[in-house]
């Protein structure tokens, strides 16, 4: 978080994302003292009544708080690359919603093999306000109702799950209504999510010593050995062609993160399977000299913009997880490297699965539009005479990945 002062004629400047967050509303002070200032728009019903930092205070206290006082609410997490939501109804966690881009129901639904990539961008183009994506993936076909409830159920367990590894953050807590009718409930206990998600935060721990990274490679040993149950038999079948991430390896075979990582740790303690780190090769073809174009840019303006502004790179940050769809799957687990660039085989394994074609245009869009963002950036905090040149850079290369890519609109 950003730090900041108070003036000498007692103003508070706040940094633009916070400014964003609280809008034109009127503000009052909730709380204070000498080491702390909560504000909170004023006459909200829906009032923050519980706020602090993720640290001393960690995600297992705060369910158990909310469940031995049988709170109703909403706890909300503001952690660095999204948010959280868990709503809980008489001390129980009864649903969760997340802004990660890997915990959308359509990721879900991916990454558990229920769907391919071309399909579930075709699916997302028909989305609006009155067209779920779930709702669409059914009718469409793509998905039978049956792999759609348990996508929506393996997701809201995965927001809950994944919260336990979070141990910096905001979060502030919310009594208020909500409608019931239109959430997927849990039937497990928060005591019973709490000791499940402590034992998963530990044996995950444990099957990483082992796996090292799931963007490596599983390879088989040849060694053979009878008596494997039947997901060990198929992702140790899936895994003898030697080309795929563990990742990759866990959709094929329909598994969910963390029973693959269970199921790859027994292989490994076998020695059926060993992990290999793929080679660091230079990204080939239009999509490479798309990113290559876009981050020789992404540099000259992060460089220029961390001169004036020393919170251009949480700006930046912002802007690649609030991004709207198709943008956000595309840049989805993305993140700034030091030099304001991004790091490009992420970018392209976002778009695994996508036709050519298809992978081009969105990744020029994707570049373009944070491109775009960061200009702004340029027009509000350099002078005139030195934001247009840059401006006309950017105009220049995206006139030049467009001829690239065959596009003149």
């Amino acid at each position: 978080m950003s730090e900041f002062k108070i003036n000498s004629d007692g103003l508070l400047k706040l940094p633009l994302a916070i400014r964003q967050q609280l809008g034109s509303d009127d503000l009052e002070a909730l709380s204070s003292s000498s080491g702390h200032l909560l504000i909170g728009r004023a006459g909200n019903e829906a009032a923050v009544l519980l706020s602090g930092i993720l640290g001393e205070i960690s995600v297992p206290d705060l369910l158990s708080f909310f469940n031995m006082f049988r709170k109703t609410g909403i706890l909300n997490f503001e952690l660095d690359a999204g948010s959280k939501a868990l709503y809980f109804r008489q001390g129980e966690i009864v649903f969760a919603t997340s802004t990660f881009a890997s915990e959308e129901l359509g990721e879900i639904l991916f990454a558990l093999g229920k769907v391919e990539r071309e399909t579930l961008q075709n699916i997302r183009q028909m989305v609006t306000g009155r067209a779920a994506l779930g709702k669409l993936l059914v009718e469409q076909a793509a998905v039978s109702p049956k792999d759609l409830w348990l996508a929506a159920r393996n997701q809201v367990e995965s927001i809950v799950y994944n919260l336990f590894t979070a141990h910096a953050g905001g979060f502030y807590f919310q009594a208020k209504a909500f409608d019931e009718e239109q959430i997927l409930r849990l039937s497990t206990s928060t005591q019973n999510i709490i000791l499940e998600g402590l034992r998963r935060l530990d044996e995950k721990a444990l099957y990483m010593r082992r796996i090292i990274s799931l963007d490596y490679y599983p390879v088989t040993t040849g060694k053979d050995l009878p008596g494997l149950e039947q997901n060990e038999s198929r992702l140790l079948n899936l895994a003898e062609a030697g080309q795929q991430t563990a990742c990759e390896l866990f959709r094929k075979a329909g598994l969910c993160e963390f029973d693959g990582m269970r199921i790859l740790h027994l292989l490994l303690e076998k020695r059926l399977l060993q992990m290999e780190d793929g080679p660091a090769v230079e990204i080939a073809g239009e999509l490479g000299q798309i990113l290559a174009i876009y981050n020789s840019l992404l540099k000259v303006l992060f460089r220029r913009m961390s001169q004036v502004n020393r919170d251009f790179s949480e700006e930046v940050a912002s802007f690649l997880k609030e991004q709207p769809q198709p943008y956000s799957f595309v840049l989805r687990d993305v993140a700034l490297q030091e030099d304001g660039t991004l790091d490009g085989h992420r970018v392209v394994a976002n778009l695994d699965g996508l036709e050519e074609g298809d992978k081009k245009k969105l990744l020029a869009d994707s570049l373009c539009e944070l491109v775009y963002l960061e200009t702004m950036a340029v027009r509000r905090e350099l002078p005139a005479e030195e934001a247009q040149p840059l401006i006309a850079r950017v105009q220049e290369i995206t006139a030049r990945v467009r001829d690239l890519i065959g596009r003149t609109e």
